[in-house]
């Protein structure tokens, strides 16, 4: 047994695939592999042929810098995936810029929208700074506390408090660890959004798995090649040739990937039907969490494919096509799947069949903790303001709220102007004013083991406040519905308080 390192990620792929193919040893294999022949393998193989499992051997280290916050949820969203993003806990956001939408000649709307975005973020720095100096005056350092951890507890607990007033548009950066055939499919997806900024961050990604990439040995392999350049000029530029040589990740692999029409054509039609499913029904009012009942899978399957493209809880769309009849029913799932393509996968809204379904109200800051469990299937809704705000608790023992809900129907009214002014993607931008402390709603469908593990790791006490009620609120949910199983949950009780020096 033993690792490989120093090798292509398709030619490793090549060399892994061979297994089946082949009695040669891993050693074997790679010495007499080349990416010529990787690419010619993979053409046949891969396209041609359709093993797509072959990919899946490919993995791929992309790190992806100054995009939006909307923009990372989008990124970030596969099931298959592995990735860090900078976290708003640790870093201080008030120095990261933001995303500008192309509102091309319409200077009022990117006046508006500028302002709009620049009075969020002074709010930021301001309450970022004045919950720093309440939370120091409520908690004394203890007697075997350093200052400097002192602070930098004091300072992570006021930041994420204060996270709650940045607006979507706020700039972040994440790294991305993802085999070939996910890259493929993100690749294609991100290309199908709603969202100009996502749409060509699909193509950035692309030529980067495509194009050369950044070798942090490079300056050093180039000064060792100088050298033996300046004592055998021959010696040199072959060493050059190996040393220097560029290396593109996925050149094969990720070549084709391009918008995915079985995705563009099914979210218009689907969007469609749910605005003559619900006609302009009031939303109704909902739980945190609601821990949904079964249903028959016809029925879940048609109210999860139009769950995604409204702002209703699953509920009340569920009780809606269960009124109209099993033929209903059946004209949405066919719609979900009349633009599927030979080799397009099935929309994620068939993952059908958990046991465990949660339809989940919650911060946008909170659900971006929450949406890093890939163990399980989320199908998320839009952001809105459809759905209100939170307000932590703080702001009004500090005496800030007047100060936050200023802010918060300032936003308010900025993006309704936005999202009425002429423009194809109007609404869109009109988004990425949106503070985090503004309500997204999600359903997550998952089995017994992942609510268990959900429900411990977040409500801990040094996690977040938002997350540890939903999770929390799951455990409670299952524990209600569930009475016998509720004893092998090993919950911490967010109810008692927690002590923000562990945070």
């Amino acid at each position: 047994m033993y690792a490989v390192y120093g090798v292509e990620p398709e030619v490793q792929a090549y060399a892994m695939a061979r297994y089946s193919r082949s009695a040669l040893s891993m050693r074997e294999s790679l010495q007499e592999i080349n990416q010529q022949k990787a690419e010619k393998f993979l053409n046949t193989f891969y396209f041609q042929y359709g093993h797509r499992s072959i990919a899946d051997l490919a993995h791929i280290a992309l790190a992806i810098e100054r995009l939006s916050i909307l923009a990372a949820i989008a990124v970030a969203d596969e099931q298959r995936w592995d990735g860090q993003e900078r976290s708003t806990r640790y870093q201080d956001f008030k120095k990261s810029g933001y995303y500008t939408p192309d509102f091309g000649g319409d200077e009022p709307a990117r006046t508006l929208y500028q302002e709009t975005i620049d009075s969020l973020f002074a709010e930021y720095e301001k309450h970022s700074d004045a919950m720093f100096r309440y939370l120091a005056e409520i908690t004394p350092r203890p007697a075997d506390m350093k200052q400097e951890p002192y602070e930098r507890t004091m300072r992570a607990r006021a930041f994420d408090i204060t996270r709650y007033l940045l607006p979507l548009a706020t700039n972040t950066s994440l790294g991305e660890i993802v085999n070939a055939r996910t890259l493929e499919s993100q690749v294609a997806r991100l290309l199908s959004y709603t969202h100009k900024e996502v749409r060509h961050l699909g193509e950035l990604l692309k030529r980067a798995a495509t194009e050369p990439a950044y070798n942090i040995n490079h300056e050093l392999l180039k000064s060792l090649v100088e050298e033996v350049r300046a004592t055998n000029s021959q010696l040199g530029e072959r060493a050059a040739k190996e040393l220097l040589k560029d290396v593109r990740m996925a050149p094969t692999l990720v070549k084709y990937a391009d918008a995915n029409a079985y995705e563009i054509e099914t979210r218009r039609g689907l969007k469609q039907a749910a605005s003559d499913l619900m006609k302009k029904a009031a939303i109704s009012r909902s739980r945190l969490v609601d821990l949904l009942d079964d249903d028959p899978l016809e029925l879940e399957l048609a109210a999860t494919l139009l769950y995604e493209h409204c702002q209703y809880p699953y509920r009340q769309i569920r009780d809606q096509l269960d009124g109209l009849g099993a033929k209903m029913q059946r004209e949405i799932i066919d719609f979900g799947l009349r633009h599927r393509g030979k080799h397009d996968e099935m929309l994620r809204a068939f993952c059908a069949g958990q046991k465990f379904r949660f339809d989940i109200l919650m911060d946008i800051g909170g659900f971006r903790d929450m949406h890093r469990h890939r163990r399980c299937v989320q199908i998320g809704q839009s952001f809105t303001t459809a759905h209100g705000y939170d307000v932590p608790e703080e702001y009004e023992a500090a005496g800030f709220r007047a100060g936050y809900e200023s802010a918060m129907k300032r936003a308010v009214a900025a993006i309704q102007q936005l999202a009425d002014r002429p423009g194809a993607e109007a609404a869109e931008n009109a988004q990425y004013l949106i503070p985090l402390a503004f309500r997204k709603r999600s359903l997550f469908k998952m089995d017994f083991a992942e609510v268990v593990y959900i429900s411990e790791l977040r409500t801990t006490p040094a996690g977040h406040r938002s997350y540890r009620n939903v999770a929390y609120a799951m455990y409670e949910a299952v524990a209600r519905k569930y009475p016998s199983l509720a004893g092998y949950f090993r919950v911490h009780d967010v109810r008692e308080p927690a002590d923000v020096l562990k945070r």
